[in-house]
């Protein structure tokens, strides 16, 4: 990719060069960007802190090796990504199948969350928040990066470090799980 075309990766340059302006020019556009996507995507602010100081530590660290083969965006968020997998790894839940269907079993769901009850705006959005939350990981990341960033499947895909044809699935099976789950 030309660095002409990214003027984020311009800047992403000049702060390889040492311009300290730049980098706090990169960063304020892009923290709020970066953090709501690991927000959203790990659901746990503290997890979400460390993350996110983690990222821009590697974006850091990386400065004098940095090639603008992407728009820096996609850049930062792989490297989010590549933490948030990390993260989720090691988190993996220890319980069987039987007893998250058990635990399952005794979660109460709300009132304001049952079919008769009319639905504000905001409900609504907090109900696809929660849809996107139960997807799988790869598909709600394909999914977030897709609506919320508005990345190409190409972007999403550099990302990720999938293929192409793989986030068109995952973006397939995760549009159709919350069009099961929104008409529920």
């Amino acid at each position: 990719m030309d660095a002409a075309v990214d003027p984020d990766a311009m800047l992403m340059l000049a702060y390889a060069r040492g311009d300290l302006a730049a980098f706090e020019t990169l960063y304020a556009k892009h923290r709020g960007m970066l953090y709501r996507f690991l927000l959203r995507s790990l659901r746990d602010t503290q997890r979400t802190d460390e993350l996110f100081q983690e990222t821009w530590a590697r974006v850091i660290g990386a400065r004098a090796r940095y090639q603008p083969q992407a728009k820096f965006s996609t850049w930062l968020l792989q490297i989010a990504h590549n933490l948030l997998v990390d993260a989720l790894r090691r988190q993996r839940p220890t319980a069987d199948g039987e007893e998250a269907e058990l635990a399952l079993a005794h979660v109460a769901i709300p009132e304001r969350e049952q079919p008769e009850h009319a639905w504000s705006e905001f409900e609504r959005r907090r109900y696809l928040q929660r849809a996107i939350e139960q997807l799988p990981d790869e598909q709600r990341t394909a999914i977030l990066l897709r609506l919320e960033q508005d990345l190409s499947l190409e972007e999403i895909a550099a990302v990720t470090g999938s293929g192409r044809e793989t986030v068109k699935s995952r973006l397939r099976y995760a549009m159709t799980r919350l069009r099961e789950t929104l008409s529920e």
